[in-house]
């Protein structure tokens, strides 16, 4: 791989985003340029969180407006980059229309980014953030596994626009990157797949995150009668940002990378939280039996259905992070200074409603 150019402007899409605004200021902090694609660059509240950021930096931002589905969208503000940060995807669980919510925005606009990046001649690398949806489906896919654990090497090929759509986005889109990436013979690829990305955000009043969706209804009682045995891996959104980091800057990196810190549950987020806040706040201490949300699950929330349920709960799920660790030289801070940062961070803002 050839090495980065730190003088160059950067580009990284979806700069507002919860990774993304980690991100710039990491780079901007290293005295860099980067040109931020957002919806409204005209958009001064949302922006003068990055602005600050700059302020107090040694690097330079620049706003430009493009759109996921536009295509030629980001040719303005890829000019004269040798390094892209590709984002930008929407993270939602709760759609009405999968196809146009998650699966057209992601596809597409790795699309035109990629295919932008063809285009434009200063550009070596481009560092995608994919997930490790595209990694795995459901923790029963986990039984298919030789070493017993998720490794780059899986792919999810159980979920479907109707069980999983997030994931099958997440599918869709990496794959359409590795083969645009396999047309042509320039530019390098690297792939970051994190984990459930919680933490603290940057700028938590813009932040609809499901990360922070799940914490406040830790915090306001919501699941005060109990949380589903649901396992799954977390990593810390500022690690997540250190891995995008690197991955554009190191040499010697290839392919994809597990990002996650942590092999957990949600009832271990919630103990990690209880030790500070349980005096004070409604956080689960409990699981709700399988069989109960068998029958009610589906009736409190269409995402339980019973496949999700037979599939995934009770069943373990294990990351490998082996390669992060050895190429990007991670090292994954403690749980319990990611959950209680993030926590304390909604009580702050009060944002714990």
């Amino acid at each position: 791989m050839k090495e980065i150019d730190k003088s160059k402007p950067v580009m990284v899409t979806g700069a507002t985003g919860y990774v993304a605004e980690w991100l710039v200021k990491l780079l901007l902090d290293q005295g860099m340029t980067v040109h931020a694609t957002v919806r409204n660059p005209m958009n001064k509240e949302k922006l003068s969180v990055l602005e600050k950021l700059a302020e107090e930096a040694d690097g330079t931002i620049k706003f430009f407006k493009a759109d996921l589905l536009h295509p030629h969208s980001f040719k303005e503000a890829m000019e004269g980059c040798e390094l892209v940060y590709h984002t930008a995807s929407p993270f939602f669980l709760d759609v009405v229309d999968p196809k146009e919510e998650l699966v057209e925005p992601a596809l597409r606009g790795t699309q035109n980014v990629l295919e932008q990046a063809n285009e434009t001649e200063s550009v070596q690398r481009v560092v995608l953030t994919s997930s490790v949806a595209a990694i795995y489906g459901d923790n029963i896919d986990l039984k298919k596994s030789v070493t017993g654990k998720f490794t780059e090497k899986d792919w999810n090929t159980t979920s479907s626009l109707t069980h999983g759509a997030y994931m099958y986005s997440k599918i869709l889109a990496e794959r359409e990157a590795w083969k645009i990436y396999d047309a042509q013979d320039r530019w390098d690829l690297v792939v970051i797949n994190p984990s459930f990305v919680m933490g603290p955000a940057i700028d938590p009043k813009h932040v609809t995150s499901e990360s922070f969706k799940l914490i406040k209804k830790m915090g306001n009682g919501t699941f005060k009668s109990g949380l589903p045995s649901l396992a799954c891996g977390v990593v810390d959104v500022r690690d997540v940002a250190i891995a995008h980091f690197r991955a554009g800057i190191f040499t010697g990196v290839e392919g994809r990378y597990i990002v996650s810190g942590h092999d957990a549950s949600l009832l271990k987020m919630s103990t990690e939280l209880i030790p500070v806040y349980g005096d004070s706040y409604p956080l689960p201490t409990k699981l709700v039996p399988k069989w109960l949300l068998w029958f009610l699950g589906p009736m409190m929330d269409k995402s339980l259905s019973r496949r999700f349920i037979r599939k995934n709960i009770g069943l373990r799920c294990i990351m490998d992070n082996t390669k992060s660790k050895d190429d990007l030289k991670m090292i994954y801070r403690p749980m319990h200074e990611t959950m209680q940062e993030m926590f304390q961070q909604l009580i702050d803002h009060q944002l714990l409603k």
